[in-house]
């Protein structure tokens, strides 16, 4: 079976909660070796992050599969040598400590790059290598505010929202990902010379939220929070069924909003002048979900799935966890699939997030437990000493 297109690419990860952890899972998952460095007594963060079943924590089993694990202290000098001889033998090295950091213990892209010339370097940060901004903690609940994500989200007159999940460092560990691809593609075809990545958490979000700097610019205007309207078209929202669950709607096309409103029994509208632009629907948003929500709640679900679905029109359950791994598509498609662990069993998690039909990437093991590899990476792979290993392991700089 295929490991992927990346089989042969050695990536460090160095970085914790959340965006460089993704990053690296998606690199692992098309078949890069990765190897996790945690700190060697109090684990990485992330261990302690979400539910636990029995002790094992499940964030963990999918964030950190086809990762090899090390317990290293990059703050002491002897777990800053090890760093430089694993990065001798890396592709790239994910991080995301606070500028300066790595520079302060001896292990800056200075110093990596000496050791290895090849190696891209992934500097994730809340703000930044360098700006006012810079040496601030940075955290994905900071760029969702500063992005404009939360400013536009939420109901018209309540509060800036917030999302429930890590949106920003997700959006930014994907970013990253591909980042990582593009230095390696130049360092490939250019003459082997690695480089530095600079991401922060904040950009990747502001291109997802939109164009609102440059409307502002050259228009003079802020958007505002609509709830679940859009001001680009209408009907666009979430209405509840009969039986009590909700369904989303979305009209962005001009011939779906005309299907929409004949299914819902209301055709006339459509010759209204206003009707024939999205952002004329959207000025009349009360008048048509008036309409579609009226004819959704009088229907179960699966009804309106039925109807929609025939009509041609675009609707789509609002679903939760349990929903999502019932749901025929997904577990037809392998958007959910099923991973032996050895500590849980049967485990089931977010396949690769794409197919390939030449080199698909694949789950080989889930997260594993902390230091599960220092002895094979430390004395197998870099040579080192048994007895130094027990010295360094006694002193707590491996695990």
């Amino acid at each position: 079976m295929s490991d992927g297109p990346l089989a042969g690419v050695r990536v460090l990860d160095v970085s914790t909660i959340l965006a460089g952890p993704l990053c690296c899972q998606i690199l692992g998952d098309f078949g890069a070796d990765v190897i996790k460095i945690e700190h060697p007594t109090a684990g990485d963060s992330m261990r302690g992050h979400g539910k636990s079943k029995d002790g094992h924590p499940l964030w963990w089993k999918e964030i950190s599969r086809n990762k090899r694990t090390l317990g290293l202290s990059l703050s002491a000098p002897e777990g800053a040598a090890l760093l430089l001889r694993l990065a001798e033998q890396a592709d790239v090295l994910v991080e995301n400590f606070r500028p300066g950091t790595l520079e302060r213990w001896g292990v800056g892209p200075e110093q990596l790059h000496r050791a290895n010339p090849g190696l891209v370097i992934a500097r994730i940060t809340g703000f930044g290598q360098t700006g006012p901004y810079a040496g601030r903690a940075g955290f994905g609940t900071l760029a969702e505010a500063m992005s404009g994500f939360a400013h536009l989200t939420g109901a018209e007159d309540g509060p800036p929202t917030l999302p429930a999940f890590g949106l920003a460092d997700s959006i930014c560990g994907i970013a990253a990902s591909s980042a990582v691809l593009m230095a390696l593609w130049h360092r490939d075809r250019s003459g082997g010379a690695g480089q530095v990545i600079d991401l922060s958490l904040l950009e990747p979000i502001m291109a997802a939220v939109g164009p609102g700097p440059t409307v502002y610019d050259q228009l003079g205007i802020v958007e505002h929070r609509h709830g679940n309207r859009s001001t680009n078209n209408a009907p666009r929202n979430t209405y509840r069924t009969s039986d009590g669950a909700w369904v989303a709607v979305s009209t962005s096309a001009q011939a779906i909003a005309e299907r929409v409103l004949r299914l819902v029994g209301h055709p006339k509208v459509i010759d209204e002048p206003w009707f024939r632009t999205g952002a004329g629907r959207a000025a009349h948003a009360d008048e048509l979900d008036a309409y579609v929500g009226a004819w959704i709640g009088a229907r179960t679900r699966d009804e309106v799935s039925r109807a929609f679905t025939e009509a041609g029109a675009a609707v789509a359950p609002v679903y939760d966890a349990r929903d999502i791994v019932s749901d025929p598509h997904v577990r037809q498609t392998g958007m959910i699939t099923e991973v032996d662990d050895p500590d849980l069993g049967p485990l089931r998690m977010h396949n690769v997030m794409w197919r390939m039909s030449a080199t698909p990437g694949r789950i080989r093991f889930t997260g594993r437990a902390a230091g599960a590899d220092t002895d094979s990476l430390l004395i197998d792979e870099l040579g080192c000493d048994p007895a130094e290993v027990a010295d360094l392991r006694a002193r707590d700089i491996v695990s």
